[in-house]
C-alpha cells in the first residue's frame, strides 16, 4: 500500500497524516473570485470563517431574510462558479493528493475517519472537507440506517464494499459474537473480485467501521450493532463480556471486581449481583455464582436440574444423578441427596435406582 505523504503544510495538524498542500490558502484563493455574498453563504456553509460550525440553509436565510430554498441556489450557484474559475484548475494537486489518501485508506472510507487521518484541527478539517464537495473526482454515499457517510473515487469498489456489508449483517445470528480475525476472514470472503492492493486488515476493518449494522465490543468481538454483547448499555452486559471472557463460573463479587478491572468502570457488587439476577443470559449454578446459560447450563434451583437429569438420562443411581448435576452446579453432594428425598418430585425405583414421579 503506498504511503501518505507526511510533509506537513503550514495549517496541517501535527496529530494527523497531513497533506503537502495547504488548504485555507488553497480555498481562500478558491473563493476570491465569488461575489461577498455568495462567498459568505459558502463560508457559513463550510465552516470556512471564524466561526468553525457548519451553519444550516435555514440559519443563513434568516441573516439575509431570504428563504432556504433561496439560500441553497446561492450556495449552488457559487460552487458552480469556483469549478469554473482559473482557481479550481491551479488547485489539482491538491484534489489529486487527496483523491490518493482515499486509495490509500481502501478507495472508499468514512468521512469522520478520512477528516481525522488527514488533521484533527476542526477548522482544518473543514477546508478539507469543502475541497471534497468540490472535487469533481469525489463521491459520496449519505448517511442512513445502515451505514456512516462514506467518501469514494471509484463507484464499483463502493457498490462492491457496501454490498459485501449487507451480506455480512445478514449472516450474523442475533447474539453472535465472533473474534476480529474471523470477521475480517468473513468479510474478504464476501468481496470475492475485490482487488488484492485492498486484502489487508487496516483497509479492511476501516470498511468494516463503515456499516452500522455490525459493531465491535471493548473486547474486540464483533457481532449485530445492536446486540447488547456489542452495544453495552450497563453493568449487565459488562457482567456477562467479563464472564465470558473469563471462561467458567464466576462469583458475583468476582464479576464486579473484573468490570473494573477489564472495562475501568466502577461495578458496586450488590449492583452487579442484581443485574446478574434479572439477566436471562446468566444462570445462578452456586451459591452466588453465575454461569452463562450458552455455555449449556439449565437454568432453575438445584430440583430443577436433577429433574432435568433425569428426563434426558432415564432411572440413574445415586451417584450418576450427583456427577451429572455436578456438572450444572457448584453445590455440595449433600444438597443434591437432600433434594433427592422430595417424594413430590422423585421415587426410588426397586433396582435402587432414583426417578421421576410421573
Amino acid at each position: 500500500m503506498p504511503k501518505v505523504a507526511e510533509k506537513k503544510g503550514k495549517g496541517a495538524d501535527k496529530a494527523g497524516a497531513g497533506v503537502s498542500f495547504k488548504p485555507k490558502s488553497i480555498v481562500g484563493r478558491l473563493l476570491t473570485s465569488l461575489p461577498e455574498r455568495s462567498r459568505i453563504v459558502l463560508e457559513s456553509r463550510f465552516g470556512l470563517g471564524k466561526n468553525t460550525k457548519r451553519q444550516t440553509l435555514e440559519s443563513i436565510g434568516q441573516r439575509y431574510g431570504i428563504t432556504r430554498e433561496r439560500v441553497r441556489q446561492i450556495e449552488n450557484h457559487a460552487l458552480a462558479a469556483v469549478h469554473k474559475s482559473p482557481s479550481f484548475i491551479e488547485a489539482k494537486e491538491a484534489f489529486d493528493e487527496l483523491e490518493r489518501i482515499v486509495g490509500t485508506l481502501g478507495g472508499i472510507v468514512c468521512e469522520e475517519d478520512l477528516l481525522e487521518f488527514i488533521t484533527r484541527d476542526e477548522q482544518m478539517q473543514n477546508y478539507i472537507y469543502f475541497l471534497l464537495v468540490l472535487g469533481d473526482q469525489f463521491k459520496y454515499e449519505k448517511e442512513d440506517d445502515e451505514a456512516r457517510r462514506c467518501w469514494y473515487v471509484d463507484p464499483k469498489l463502493a457498490l462492491q464494499v457496501q454490498a459485501a456489508l449487507t451480506s455480512l449483517y445478514s449472516n450474523l445470528s442475533d447474539d453472535e459474537l465472533i473474534p476480529e480475525s474471523e470477521m475480517v476472514d468473513r468479510f474478504l470472503k464476501e468481496l470475492k473480485d475485490i482487488n488484492d492492493k485492498y486484502r489487508n486488515e487496516e483497509v479492511v476493518r476501516r470498511w468494516l467501521g463503515i456499516s452500522k449494522k455490525v459493531g465491535k465490543n471493548p473486547l474486540g468481538e464483533w457481532g449485530q450493532a445492536a446486540s447488547p454483547n456489542v452495544k453495552t448499555k450497563g453493568i449487565r452486559d459488562y457482567a456477562y463480556l467479563a464472564v465470558k471472557k473469563h471462561g467458567s463460573p464466576l462469583h458475583f463479587t468476582e464479576v464486579a471486581n473484573m468490570i473494573e478491572k477489564m472495562f475501568d468502570r466502577s461495578a458496586h457488587v450488590a449492583t452487579t449481583h442484581n443485574e446478574l439476577i434479572k439477566d436471562s443470559r446468566f444462570v445462578l449454578v452456586g451459591r452466588g455464582m453465575y454461569a452463562l446459560k450458552e455455555w449449556g447450563y439449565t437454568a432453575g434451583v438445584v430440583r430443577d436440574v436433577i429433574r432435568q437429569v433425569l428426563r434426558e438420562n432415564g432411572p440413574l443411581s445415586r451417584d450418576g444423578i450427583i456427577e451429572k448435576v455436578l456438572k450444572e452446579r457448584h453445590v455440595k453432594p449433600g444438597t443434591i441427596i437432600v433434594n433427592l428425598q422430595n417424594q413430590k418430585y422423585f421415587k426410588k425405583t426397586k433396582d435402587g435406582k432414583w426417578a421421576l414421579v410421573q
